[in-house]
């Protein structure tokens, strides 16, 4: 992986006077689009259409679907959805009470599965999918603490009922959601604009 991709702001000639600052505040600004954008998908699934798989035993968070587009614009996306979900766990916490444990170890599975879909970002398919992989491993590892697990899986221990249950959501956002969202916004037509914004769009030679 070169620099240029580790960077995604990064121009040809960033020591020109000035660049470096607009550079961190275009970063922070796409950072904040993501988290954003993550929280308000998650109030609209919870609240609009009472649709209560936000939190809980059995889980398809949607907003999860842009994790997969950290193999398309880098580091942003992995700290955008990141920071989202802090917010949106703090908020989700307001129904389901699952406290500190929900607000830290749900954003580390978010970064550690966006920083797993950029590294793999060459090989989109498997990306999203081992990058689905920590959401149902960390996130399931301890929600088993506070839901039972759903009946269909009553018959393993219910810490892998857990997992195994997280995994399945976790894999439909990510893996089939997230990667047809990549799919299409790694089109001509969507990346072209985001080039000309000036984004560093990683793209496959």
């Amino acid at each position: 992986m070169s620099g240029a991709h580790l960077y995604p702001f990064r121009r040809i000639n960033p020591g020109v006077e000035g660049e470096e600052m607009k550079l961190s505040s275009q970063h922070v600004s796409l950072i904040a689009v993501f988290a954003a954008l993550y929280v308000v998908i998650n109030m609209i699934q919870m609240f609009s259409i009472g649709n209560p798989f936000v939190s809980g035993p059995v889980q398809l968070r949607v907003a999860d679907c842009l994790i997969a587009l950290a193999a398309l614009l880098g580091w942003p996306v992995v700290f955008g959805v990141t920071v989202g979900c802090v917010a949106a766990n703090l908020l989700s916490n307001m129904m389901y009470f699952l406290g500190p444990v929900d607000i830290i170890m749900g954003p580390l599975a978010n970064f550690v599965a966006a920083g797993l879909v950029f590294l793999l970002w060459r090989h989109r398919l498997l990306a999203c999918v081992v990058g689905a992989l920590p959401i149902g491993f960390i996130v399931g590892g301890y929600l088993w603490w506070f839901f039972d697990v759903p009946e269909v899986l009553a018959f393993m221990p219910v810490w892998l009922g857990m997992i195994v249950s997280i995994t399945i959501s976790s894999l439909i956002a990510v893996a089939i959601i997230g990667y047809s969202l990549l799919t299409i916004l790694s089109s001509p037509s969507f990346v072209k604009p985001l080039k000309s914004l000036g984004l560093k769009v990683l793209e496959k030679g």
